[in-house]
């Protein structure tokens, strides 16, 4: 079974759980889901999902050729313990590709995507960037180097991820001893925060201790709410501006940069890095000032673009549990056809440029 027919098979379990949290803030009143973002950050999701199938040749084959020809030794796949070093080494690793994630502007531009959401639920755990292949294989080479086969990469690889998707919510509390050992709700909506105390930390994948370790932890604050987003709004539901939003920003700051080695520069330094100014951020910033991105519309184009958000769901999944019998030409006619058809519902969302309903 490939790594897409297992998130189809998870999907039912994914929007089980979002259903339930969502029960749950009205409940207690404290809701946290709005449509147009929802819908926005699971459409982020499914690209995402389409763009790792046609890019997994790509990141696993060049995996499969570091272990096949660089390897110091070759572990057996069929060792528990293989498993369980593995899974720990790779998140070892993921800790330190996201936090170059956060801190290098390169990376950022990838990263950027899964913060840009101003709500914090499940829906959020979703959003996921197009672009993380281009860089981020790098990072887990040294598992391919030391020996750990393919398969338990890939696999690994995934409980990684599947285990952060239930740590995106605001209705678990603080989890006591469990806290201070693994990446929690608590710990990562420090991470999601833009508040100055909470920015650029607790990256931990599964275990929160490689930031205790290497001094990026830092607790939820009681007098200190979080307030999610990045600092450059998005402000937009288009999934192909949230996907080169900071692409776009470099290149520019690029443009205007005079000096080769500066511009150059401006991809290793951190996003906010400038050319004799260094890497300051503007002093006195107050998260709690900057309204949401929440722009009124007709129940009309909310009903439609929910409706073209369920179609592409059902598409994305037959797609995904049949990807590997299609060729290249037909993965990026459907990729096309999903990235045209998200546009069009970002616009369903968004009002005319005259601020009138559309």
């Amino acid at each position: 079974m490939t790594d897409a027919q297992i998130i189809v098979l998870a999907t039912p379990v994914f929007f089980a759980l979002i259903g339930l949290e969502y029960w749950i803030g009205v409940r207690r009143g404290r809701n946290t889901y709005r449509l147009n973002d929802a819908i926005s950050s699971i459409a982020l999701g499914m690209l995402s999902q389409v763009v790792g199938v046609l890019t997994k040749l790509f990141t696993l084959g060049i995996y499969t050729w570091v272990f096949e020809h660089a390897a110091l030794t070759r572990l057996e796949a069929g060792a528990w313990w293989v498993w369980l070093v593995g899974l720990l080494f790779y998140d070892f690793l993921y800790y330190w590709h996201h936090r170059l994630g956060h801190t290098t502007a390169l990376l950022w531009a990838a990263h950027a995507v899964h913060h840009q959401s101003e709500d914090y639920n499940l829906s959020t755990a979703l959003r996921q960037t197009g672009s993380g292949w281009l860089v981020g294989w790098i990072f887990y080479m040294p598992m391919a180097i030391l020996g750990f086969p393919p398969l338990v990469y890939a696999v690994v690889a995934l409980i990684d991820l599947l285990y952060q998707f239930w740590v995106h919510t605001q209705q678990i509390g603080k989890l006591g001893w469990f806290d201070r050992w693994f990446c929690s709700p608590s710990n990562h909506r420090v991470h999601h925060a833009v508040n100055d105390p909470y920015l650029d930390r607790n990256y931990g994948g599964i275990l929160v201790i490689w930031d205790r370790l290497f001094g990026s932890f830092q607790e939820e604050l009681d007098g200190e709410p979080c307030v999610y987003g990045t600092r450059d709004a998005l402000r937009s539901w288009n999934p192909w501006t949230a996907n080169v939003q900071v692409y776009a920003r470099l290149i520019g700051k690029m443009r205007r940069t005079p000096r080769w080695r500066d511009k150059l520069r401006l991809w290793w330094e951190p996003a906010h890095w400038e050319p004799g100014v260094g890497a300051r951020i503007a002093p006195g910033y107050d998260p709690r000032a900057r309204a949401l991105f929440d722009p009124a519309i007709a129940p009309s184009h909310a009903w439609a673009a929910a409706a073209m958000f369920l179609l592409m769901l059902a598409a994305v999944a037959l797609f995904l549990w049949n990807a590997h019998r299609l060729g290249a030409a037909g993965q990026l006619a459907v990729l096309a056809g999903l990235l045209g058809g998200q546009v069009l519902m970002a616009r369903l969302l968004t009002p005319s440029p005259r601020g009138s309903h559309p």
